[in-house]
């Protein structure tokens, strides 16, 4: 009867079993709590930068304005306080909701941020699923051809990827296929009469493809599609690289796993060894690699958007940086930081799911 109740270590309703959730628990909670201090950093390195660049008002009016009626308006907008006591405020409102309202074209901040946030979310679904088309299947092939021809090959294609400004890419490929070849569009989310139609639109999502799709107007899905295919392509290969070289890593790793050489011995033919048995655990890391590029994504993003004058938040950052529009850039640049400190948050649950020990 004793032998039927005892109780093995580890098993479920065990204590070990209560520390280990409490353990997880613990975990999320401090890694959570970490996004405070992320997106304060990065908020407050910022403002305090901008500020070493002068003031918005003088950039923006200083040449249309008397003295008089300058100081005024640096009066009226709060910036000839002291440092610090902006810095407070600034940070007060933060905490509210309230991002303030663009010095240059005075609209609220966060106007600006639903109106061109959903065209980089766009931007950067499109790059996610090039760098992922292209990356993990090249990885693939690279591990297959460990050291020979094929392998070399796209090791120096990784390289290259990573390693070549996406401007320069992007510009390279406007060169060759919207100029020289004529294919493809070299600018733009999408042509004017695609616009205009998809604005007046009962209900938008801002997502020109997902608008486009709920109009049902063939002539308008490829002309959006047609549209993202260059700078698409320009930030996905980006990623692209650093996937192809993750891949081809974890899988010659795992192909040299015991399970993989018992199947090897049973006449298991090489190519279903990568793609059904060696494939799934040597993608696990990719996936919290994805979640490690976003802060890069998104720095390729504002020199994406602004090369193919893609209009989304890159675009818009990349605009209010020349004309020193504090409120503009400090908004853009906060919400980067959430998304950059949550998608971190995200990966680190998605780590301890999937391997236990990163929680100790």
């Amino acid at each position: 009867m004793s032998a039927l109740t005892r109780e093995t270590p580890g098993a479920v309703g065990t204590p070990a079993d209560g520390a280990a959730g409490i353990g997880f628990a613990r975990y999320l909670v401090v890694r959570f709590l970490l996004i405070i201090p992320t997106v304060l950093i990065l908020v407050s390195l910022v403002f305090f930068l901008m500020r070493l660049t002068g003031d918005p008002i003088s950039a923006a009016f200083g040449d249309r304005l008397t003295p008089d009626q300058l100081q005024a308006k640096l009066h009226q907008a709060g910036y000839d306080r002291p440092l610090l006591t902006q810095y407070l405020d600034y940070l007060r409102s933060l905490a509210t909701g309230d991002f303030g309202r663009t010095v240059t074209d005075n609209q609220p901040v966060t106007h600006v941020l639903g109106t061109y946030g959903a065209a980089t979310v766009e931007l950067a679904c499109y790059a996610l699923l090039v760098a992922l088309g292209i990356g993990v299947p090249l990885g693939m092939v690279a591990a297959s051809y460990r050291d020979r021809a094929p392998d070399a090959v796209l090791r120096l294609f990784a390289i290259l990827t990573y390693a070549t400004p996406v401007f320069f890419v992007g510009l390279l490929l406007k060169l060759v296929f919207a100029i020289w070849l004529g294919w493809l569009p070299a600018s733009g989310r999408a042509s004017t009469g695609v616009q205009l139609f998809l604005q007046d639109q009962t209900s938008t999502t801002g997502v020109y493809l997902i608008d486009a799709l709920r109009s049902g107007d063939g002539a308008a899905i490829t002309d959006v599609l047609r549209h993202a295919v260059l700078p698409g392509v320009a930030l996905g290969l980006l990623m692209a690289g650093v996937l192809l070289r993750l891949v081809r890593t974890n899988l010659i790793g795992t192909l040299s796993a015991e399970y993989i050489e018992a199947a090897r011995s049973r006449g298991v033919a090489p190519l279903r060894l990568v793609t059904r048995h060696a494939t799934r655990p040597a993608l696990i890391p990719v996936v919290t690699v994805l979640g490690l590029q976003v802060a890069g994504l998104l720095g390729g993003a504002v020199l994406t958007e602004t090369t193919f004058e893609w209009k989304g938040l890159g675009y818009e950052l990349a605009h209010y940086l020349t004309v020193r529009d504090f409120p503009a850039v400090q908004g853009i640049v906060a919400l980067f930081a959430v998304v950059v400190a949550v998608t971190n948050f995200l990966v680190d649950v998605v780590a301890a799911l999937i391997d236990p020990r990163v929680r100790y």
